[in-house]
């Protein structure tokens, strides 16, 4: 078996994309893993945050108290939100059953910019998600094991890596993988949560001793709640922190076609199932890190401190509990691997990425939209240091960005519903417009949803601005002018190919060709071959780099091929594409019009590390000749292959004691 297969598996047929469809289950591990393993940071997030209020009073301990206990609600506001974010992407997905993100709703119903502006921002924020949630995943490791803390960039890397390998070999393989530890981590998370809770009613919860953990370092400006509208600013910066539960929603949306018929009806359930997971879990969690006065700390996270309280310190399930939040956090990062390709291919069949990005590799997924994602996620990484609270401040811009122009755009396709009578059916640029007798109370929803997306947005915006925020706001635009220099691209490419409205010029021309010597053997006797095959007038050219060397080609072509010309080009610089293309010009300046055709040989090895130890100049020479007007290039390969002299190659003793001599007069020579 080859190196290849063992790592991605065997090649999969064109024909076999729809065996690769995935059941509810095994979409809620690979779409929601996301949004699940949210949990597990958005709550210390918050808390992180609000510390620096408990921090700052006289009384800091009695004080925590009450000021970390304002995540509850900060926590409950948060789940709203997500309801009516959850319930605009449900008619989402009904609306766009082949896939109904928000670039294509954006570009369906408000245009190019805002659906470039979508892309751009869901783009960043599965970067981002990848580097966030292989990140909170190592800290939970590095809770349990504090002496592999220096390691955690290595570590983030490592695992980026592995999930990169184990995409590469298809969206239905990966996820029967990542369904184990999605589904263990859910069964030890609730198994926590009812523990605690039974305690917690029964007055035997313990609460976090103060001198076992230190708590997080806040290098800015201390808050205290007597501070006014600082500590407002304060809450809505951990609002907005805590706003991180909600990245991961539209995963879904946008992999419709990953699921198995009824697509939009499989999806549309796993969206609620997740949701209704996602919300237990998320205020589960936030009443039960208030209620053991859980410190927010670099060192230790706060599931790690519930799970020692619940189950004791360095017990079996406190143990188990971390290892079950670490591994969904970083097989959260496989929703990204989903999507991103995914969104990629999209804009880059619609002309605002390179078209790499819809290929589709062995095991018919985006290969080259999964390795750019990992290489950007993992550089982001190494830059903050896998950090979590440094990455959060780059993270959900993007994703707040994206629904409100999901639910904007299905609030203008819902109104141009509402203008329909029954029964009528009008094409749209992705989907048919039906008329709906519901469309009024749907647009109300993606109003209201658009308009809290938006305001979360710029709340986040504003509150973490200064903390890196800052970078986000300037990469987004940057990203759509680069979009749309590409799209300029690929306009003005098809405009130049285009024979609309033209007859093309299919006179016959004039050809010369030319053969490139760099010495005389058999290689260059194969090329004289072909050129004379050809029957087109022919010269060979030898470019002087080294005018010893040239005088002894020349004698060896009057010797060895005897017929033809030879021409010797001066370099005296020993450049060597320059003189050719200088070569070609003179030509073309006698020959107007006249193809050029190039040959060159080509010293083709069984081994590509054989091959590594030959000059190659034929592909540096077809990237420079391949710019000029009316030349063609053609290589004509030679290949080499290895002998077993024990068996003989079919030459006689003769030729191979000529060989000899020949070869070593060469020697001589040189």
């Amino acid at each position: 078996m080859k190196v290849s297969e063992l790592m991605f598996g065997k090649r999969l047929a064109t024909k076999d994309l729809a065996h690769q469809a995935i059941s509810k289950k095994i979409g809620l591990a690979v779409f929601a893993s996301d949004a699940i393993s949210s949990t597990a940071y958005a709550t210390q997030e918050i808390l992180i945050i609000l510390s620096i209020a408990a921090i700052g009073s006289t009384n800091m301990w009695q004080t925590q108290g009450a000021v970390l206990g304002i995540s509850i609600p900060i926590a409950i506001m948060i789940s709203i939100l997500l309801a009516i974010v959850t319930i605009s992407y449900r008619q989402t997905i009904y609306a766009y059953p082949n896939g109904g993100g928000a670039y294509i709703v954006a570009r369906d119903n408000l245009g190019e910019v805002p659906a470039q502006v979508a892309g751009a921002a869901l783009l960043t924020d599965y970067i981002l998600t990848v580097a966030v949630s292989i990140s909170a995943g190592v800290a939970q490791i590095t809770s349990y094991f504090p002496a592999l803390l220096p390691y955690r960039v290595y570590m983030a890397v490592g695992v980026i890596f592995l999930i990169t390998i184990v995409n590469l070999r298809g969206v239905k393989e990966s996820g029967s993988i990542f369904a184990i530890p999605t589904y263990f981590f859910l069964g030890i998370m609730v198994l926590t949560l009812i523990i605690g809770f039974v305690r917690l009613a029964g007055g035997s919860l313990a609460t976090i001793d103060p001198a076992s953990v230190e708590m997080f370092h806040h290098p800015e400006e201390l808050v205290t709640p007597e501070a006014g509208w600082a500590f407002a600013f304060l809450i809505l910066r951990a609002f907005s922190s805590g706003c991180t539960a909600l990245t991961g929603i539209e995963a879904i949306s946008n992999g419709i076609t990953a699921f198995r018929e009824p697509r939009s009806a499989n999806a549309a359930k796993t969206l609620i199932a997740m949701s209704a997971i996602l919300v237990t879990l998320f205020i589960s969690i936030t009443v039960l890190a208030v209620s053991i006065h859980a410190i927010p700390s670099e060192g230790e996270t706060v599931i790690s401190q519930l799970g020692r309280v619940v189950f004791g310190q360095g017990s079996l399930f406190h143990f188990l509990l971390l290892g079950g939040t670490a591994l969904i956090l970083l097989m959260a990062a496989n929703t990204s691997y989903a999507d991103f390709p995914r969104l990629a291919a999209l804009q880059a069949s619609d002309g605002f990425l390179p078209r790499q990005l819809t290929y589709r590799g062995g095991r018919l997924v985006f290969s080259w939209g999964i390795m750019f994602l990992a290489i950007a996620a993992a550089a982001l990484v190494v830059i903050e240091d896998a950090s979590t609270t440094g990455l959060i401040p780059l993270y959900a811009i993007g994703v707040f960005l994206s629904f409100t122009m999901s639910q904007t755009g299905m609030a203008v396709r819902m109104q141009k519903v509402g203008k329909l009578k029954p029964g009528e059916r009008v094409k749209g640029l992705e989907t048919d417009l039906v008329y709906d007798e519901h469309w009024r109370k749907k647009q109300i929803i993606s109003i209201i949803g658009a308009i809290s997306t938006f305001v979360v947005m710029i709340i986040f915006a504003v509150t973490k601005f200064t903390h890196g925020a800052w970078f986000i706001l300037l990469l987004i635009p940057t990203l759509i002018w680069i979009f749309f220099r590409i799209h300029n691209h690929y306009k003005e490419v098809a405009h130049q190919l285009s024979l609309s409205g033209k007859r093309p010029d299919t006179t016959p021309r004039a050809v010369q060709t030319v053969i490139l010597v760099d010495d005389v053997h058999r290689e260059t006797a194969r090329v004289v071959n072909f050129a004379k095959s050809l029957q087109h007038p022919w010269k060979a050219i030898h470019i002087a780099v080294n005018p010893e060397k040239a005088q002894r080609v020349e004698d060896k072509w009057k010797e060895r091929i005897g017929e033809g010309q030879l021409e010797i080009v001066p370099s005296p610089y020993r450049l060597l594409a320059e003189p050719i293309a200088d070569y070609i010009e003179a030509i073309q300046s006698q020959m107007p019009g006249c193809f050029v055709h190039v040959i060159i040989g080509h010293l083709a090895m069984d081994t590509y590390w054989e091959q590594a130890l030959h000059q190659n100049s034929s592909f540096i020479l077809n990237l420079v000749l391949s710019r000029m007007d009316n030349v063609v290039f053609t290589t004509v390969p030679y290949h080499i292959h290895r002998t077993d002299d024990d068996e003989g190659d079919g030459q006689t003793s003769a030729l191979k004691a000529a060989e000899k001599v020949e070869i070593e007069a060469d020697k001589v020579g040189a």
